[in-house]
Formats: C-alpha cells, structure tokens, sequence
C-alpha cells in the first residue's frame, strides 16, 4: 500500500514529523514496500508493511533526531 501523498501516511508520522522527514518517510516506505515484496527477503516472519515502516523509520533517523519531543534535522 504505498502511500501517493503525505496526506495518506499513518497519523503517528503526519503529527510528529516536519513536512521534510514526511517526505523522507514515504520516499523510504514505498521503495522498500517494492523492496520486500518477496517474503524471503524480509527478517523472520515480519510482514511486508511492518519490513517497510521500519525502512522509513531508518531513513528518517539518517536526517532527523528527537530532541525535547519534537523531530528536528540533524545539524
């Protein structure tokens, strides 16, 4: 289910990332969402969304870090 626009992506993402790391997580998601498509290329049982979100949740923390609550970019 990959995600056409910011909009569509899950509320914990849309209310805690800047529109920036919004961007970087669906970019993320949906690349590895054609990435594990294939059961065999994920960890254990893990489910192709599951494998996905993770993959964007990683590339996120490549640009940003939680500081005091809020997501901010990395200097």
């Amino acid at each position: 289910m990959p995600y056409q626009s910011d909009d569509e992506l899950p509320e914990s993402v849309r209310e805690n990332l800047p529109p920036h790391g919004r961007e970087i997580y669906r970019k993320a998601f949906n690349s590895a969402w054609e990435d594990y498509k294939d059961p065999e290329d994920r960890r254990g049982d893990d489910s192709r969304e599951e494998t996905a979100h993770r993959v964007a949740w990683a590339a996120v923390k490549e640009k940003y870090h939680k500081q005091g609550g809020r997501w901010v970019r990395n200097q």
